[in-house]
Parts: C-alpha cells; sequence; structure tokens
C-alpha cells in the first residue's frame, strides 16, 4: 500500500505539474558557453557522484555550472562518530558534521572548476525532506537528528527559515530563478534513497510551474533494497574507471549513456575523495562510481514504475 501511495503521489506531481513535454533533455556531448546547467544534489558527495563529468565538460567549454544541495548532510550518525571521535556525538556533533561536509562539498565544486559564487547550500533536514514534501508542507518539522526546527547554517541561503516544505520549495525556486538553467540535473524519483524523491519531487513541481520540466535531466545513485542483488549495483565495488556504469536493472528508464573523455574519470575520483568523512565510510560504493559514463535518463519516470515507499 505505501509503494501504491508513492506511486500515486508521483503521478499526481507529475500530473501538475505539466509532465510529457514536448521534447525531453539529452545531456550534450559538448556545450557552448552560453550553457547554464544546475546540479540539484541533496547531500554533499551526490553531486560528485552523479555529475563530476558532466560538470568538467561543461566548465571546460565556458558554460556556467551551479550547484544547489538542498540538506547539508547532518543525519550521518556513524559519519558523526567518526569525525567527533564518538559514540554519542549528539545534535551538536551532527551539526559540526555538517559544516565539515559543506567545506568538502565546496572543495569538491572548486576542483570541478564551479565558483563559490554559484554554490548554494540550502540546509533543510538531512532524512527528513520527505517529511518536508508530506505532512510538513506548511507545518515545520523538528529534525530527530539535531533538533532544529529552523536552518541553522549561517552560510545557507535562508538561514533562520522554519523547516517547512513551503520554504524548501520558496528556496529552490529562488535558485533556479537566479542561476536560469538551460539544462537541470536532478535525481529520479526511482531513486531508492527518501531525501533523493523528495528532492526528485521539489524538482518536478518548481520546474514544472515555471514550464520547465523539459530542460531537465535525471540521475540515480542509490537503487530499492527490496530486490535480493540491488545492493551490488554499482558493480564491482571499487575504483574500476575502465569499466562502464551499466544501468541499474531495478529502474527501468530511458538511460543515456554519456562517455567520459579523457581526464575527466580522473577529475570525478579527485571531486569524490575531497569528501573525506564520506570516503572514509563508504568508499567502496563512491569510487564505484568513477566509470567511463555516466547515466542519465531524459524522463524521470517510465510509463509503469513502482515507486520505493517514501518512508525513511
Amino acid at each position: 500500500m505505501r509503494a501504491l501511495a508513492a506511486w500515486l503521489a508521483a503521478a499526481l506531481l507529475l500530473a501538475l505539474a505539466g509532465h510529457a513535454p514536448a521534447r525531453a533533455a539529452t545531456v550534450p556531448a559538448t556545450f557552448r558557453a552560453s550553457d547554464v546547467l544546475l546540479v540539484v544534489a541533496p547531500h554533499p558527495d551526490d553531486e560528485s557522484l552523479c555529475c563530476a563529468g558532466v560538470i568538467q565538460r561543461a566548465r571546460a567549454a565556458g558554460a556556467r555550472v551551479a550547484i544547489v544541495w538542498l540538506t547539508s548532510g547532518d543525519a550521518f550518525e556513524l559519519d558523526a562518530m567518526l569525525v567527533e571521535h564518538s559514540l554519542h556525538p549528539g545534535p551538536r556533533g551532527l551539526e559540526r558534521l555538517a559544516y565539515e561536509r559543506m567545506a568538502e562539498a565546496r572543495a569538491a565544486a572548486g576542483l570541478l572548476g564551479v565558483p563559490a559564487a554559484d554554490e548554494f547550500f540550502l540546509g533543510y533536514p538531512d532524512r527528513g525532506l520527505n517529511r518536508l514534501l508530506a505532512d510538513r508542507y506548511f507545518q515545520s518539522y523538528r529534525s530527530r537528528y539535531t533538533g532544529a526546527e529552523a536552518v541553522p547554517y549561517a552560510e545557507a541561503l535562508a538561514p533562520g527559515a522554519a523547516y517547512q516544505g513551503r520554504n524548501l520549495e520558496r528556496d529552490l525556486a529562488a535558485v533556479i530563478a537566479r542561476v536560469r538553467p538551460t539544462l537541470v540535473l536532478a535525481p529520479t524519483p526511482l531513486d531508492a534513497h527518501p531525501d533523493h524523491r523528495a528532492t526528485a519531487e521539489f524538482v518536478i513541481r518548481v520546474l514544472g510551474a515555471r514550464g520547465m520540466l523539459a530542460d531537465a535531466a535525471w540521475w540515480i545513485v542509490h537503487v530499492t533494497h527490496h530486490r535480493p542483488t540491488a545492493h551490488h549495483w554499482p558493480a564491482p565495488r571499487g575504483l574500476h574507471p575502465e569499466l562502464p556504469l551499466e544501468p541499474p536493472h531495478f529502474a527501468a528508464l530511458p538511460w543515456q549513456s554519456w562517455t567520459l573523455r579523457d581526464g575527466e574519470p580522473a577529475g570525478k575520483e579527485r571531486a569524490l575523495r575531497a569528501h573525506r568523512t564520506q570516503m572514509e565510510m563508504m568508499a567502496p560504493f563512491m569510487l564505484s562510481f568513477v566509470r567511463r559514463n555516466e547515466l542519465y535518463s531524459p524522463d524521470p519516470l517510465p510509463e509503469r514504475a513502482e515507486i520505493p515507499s517514501l518512508g525513511d
């Protein structure tokens, strides 16, 4: 029932946003200086996992590239334990982790050629975006990790904004209005991580309201764990830049295999290694995205899709 409810919610969002545009975005092999790319990342590190190759290609052509992170990764308790050297990092330890992860994201973005002026942190609650999309769209949400009820980060776009879905949607719309992208890269609603799915649906709402859904392409990082072999994607684990990134069988989308050129896999690896705290916990998984290609879909959902549950 939860999967059905999630599917109906996603289908409704797509219908309200006017999905099925006359054209669909594909990621070009070459960019022009007049192009503007916006990467929408649920957490610090997603921008490098999904899109570091495309970012490098666009910047090399002189195109503008901007990144917006919806959360600052302040719910990764195991990571905070490692960083804080404590079994009980607590809310303040998780906030300190978030500041470290934001610094790592800036370092990674800088290695990819993205200027600081085009890096935007929204600071909404990690592992809470689905609640903001659902029952906390108009009411404030309290993070069960940091205890915060409003954006606590001074460097965020709107510090002090209440943790409400309407505020996140407003801030995302403000970034899109400021950047004026010609291409948006965002997670598909088929991603198994609840923050990624919620990010996708916020993007669909904002782009749909602006008539820009045809200017988006979609990526995936996490596949559903309801299938026995899903957790092995990408396979094999570890650094294998000579291998292709095969489409996940559990997300049936019209995947475009976007081929990286000389130097781009190495640049992607450098960006991922800048996420030091994440690498200490998940290096084999993260490095498995350094391949000969990246994957993008012109559509966020197939005609018939099994959407993973919105539960976290």
